[in-house]
């Protein structure tokens, strides 16, 4: 069937296809590299706890047959070790239904981390990574032409995340319809990166300039996807530049990769298409029957993204499969750090020697400029500046990561930047205070080499010692 495929989107396949593998391999090197600390057998939410308390059929995971941190390593790894095979090209390299086969492997092996990561998880690329990964397990390899069905549910995916963010900000935070969010949002965002600070210091008419065209690109921009070429080429390429200028003003993960990903799918290269046969009739009919099932699940997302009682970054199926999207519906005027202390006096006393751990990616050392980090995922950072917008945000994890310090726990103490005890003499009491922090003026900054100021809010946690600990858990 001439109508099932556009070959000239075959350069465009390729990039994406090569693009979505990259992604798909930082997102298993975060899982490997975090998950003992957060997830594992003595993690602060172990995975164990969970799968006896939610069934299958709520999260299916492989998980749920067996766990154990070897198994979850071999996991993320086998994940590492496809994602680069496909970045390499070996789908190419295969027929067409095996492609598809090891397509499909690093998006089963994601779902069960996603279906039980719990709070680290918690996040709507998750769910955008699976989404996007499901649907290239049928965009074909070198044996056929790209199927325009495929390339247009990627658009769709896209379309949503892009307006449904869009449609978030307007129902939201009034700073977005006054045009001034953006005074406040590059100090008071989860994770600043090595430039925020710089775009925070923009004048004021170009904060304005920038919302505005935020809500061009969200809200305008992305009808342009369903237009003939070169319009929707000059779309997609709009979004692009738009989520490149976030990459540089903050650490998002890999939200805005693989939102540049999806743009690409939509790009139209000047390049000649490869001769290739007619698709076979099997394959038609598995990405029809596909299609059908994507457009049928579309339909509570729309009516999310329709409702005035909108709401952002959530799966409506335990797939994954279509999902809604949504990022900073508010904006917080005000950035507050949970910073966290120990101390091996035998007293707990205001003037005992306390001492600061140092995270990674959060703002701790008012001396110590943000790092990017992007497109890795620092999940326990992230979830620390939760914490300190709502203590409930933290009452899950918060208690079990302070009994890990206590124990100076190697798994734990290496998601830090820096811990101040030495491993064979952990801290007899750990505490956390709560502190303002704000962004030091070009002044402050050359007078002192800071990049921040702090000023003391009140108690987050009081001083606790082991034994108070394990009794609270």
């Amino acid at each position: 069937m001439g109508w099932f495929t556009a070959p000239e989107y075959w350069l465009s396949r390729l990039v994406f296809q090569r693009a979505l593998a990259a992604v798909y391999l930082v997102a298993f090197l975060t899982a490997a590299l975090q998950f003992r600390a957060l997830l594992g057998e003595r993690g602060m939410l172990p995975i164990p706890r969970f799968v006896e308390r939610v069934p299958f059929r709520l999260a299916p995971s492989l998980f749920h047959l067996r766990y154990s941190d070897r198994l979850f390593a071999a996991v993320a790894w086998t994940g590492c070790a496809v994602s680069a095979a496909l970045v390499a090209g070996l789908d190419s390299w295969l027929p067409l239904w095996g492609g598809m086969l090891l397509w499909l492997v690093p998006w089963a092996l994601y779902l069960s981390i996603v279906n039980v990561g719990q709070t680290w998880y918690g996040f709507g690329w998750e769910s955008l990574l699976l989404e996007t990964g499901f649907l290239a397990v049928f965009l074909g390899n070198d044996e056929v032409a790209p199927p325009v069905v495929v390339l247009f549910l990627l658009r769709w995916i896209l379309f949503r995340v892009e307006f449904g963010a869009g449609l978030i900000k307007l129902r939201g935070d009034e700073c977005w319809r006054k045009l001034t969010c953006l005074h406040y949002h590059h100090e008071t965002q989860p994770m600043p990166g090595p430039l925020s600070w710089f775009f925070h210091h923009l004048p004021g008419p170009l904060h304005k300039a920038e919302t505005a065209a935020n809500h061009v690109t969200q809200l305008v921009v992305p009808f342009l996807l369903f237009t003939p070429q070169p319009i929707a080429t000059a779309g997609a390429a709009l979004m692009i530049v738009t989520q490149l200028w976030l990459v540089l003003s903050g650490n998002f993960s890999w939200l805005n990769w693989i939102t540049i990903v999806l743009a690409l799918s939509a790009v139209r290269f000047p390049a000649s298409p490869p001769s290739v046969p007619a698709a076979p009739l099997w394959y038609e009919v598995v990405v029809l029957a596909v299609a059908a099932l994507v457009v049928v699940l579309s339909y509570r997302p729309v009516l999310n993204m329709i409702s005035r009682r909108q709401v952002m970054n959530r799966s409506f199926d335990p797939l994954h499969l279509v999902n809604t999207y949504g990022a900073f519906g508010s904006i917080s005027r005000l950035r507050y750090e949970v910073v966290v202390e120990g101390t091996r006096d035998e007293t707990p006393r205001e003037d005992a020697d306390w001492r600061e751990y140092e995270f990674r990616g959060k703002p701790g050392d008012l001396r110590h400029w943000p790092r990017q980090f992007a497109p890795y995922h620092l999940r326990l950072d992230w979830m620390m500046w939760f914490a300190a917008l709502s203590p409930a945000y933290a009452g899950a994890w918060f208690g079990a990561m302070v009994e890990r310090l206590l124990e100076n726990d190697r798994d734990t103490l290496r998601l830090l930047r820096r811990s101040p005890f030495p491993p064979d003499e952990p801290p007899r009491y750990v505490r956390a205070r709560l502190f303002r922090y704000r962004y030091t003026s070009w002044r402050e900054l050359r007078a002192t080499g800071a990049c921040w100021d702090r000023a003391y809010v009140r108690e987050f946690l009081p001083p606790t010692r082991l034994a108070e600990t394990a009794r609270r858990s």
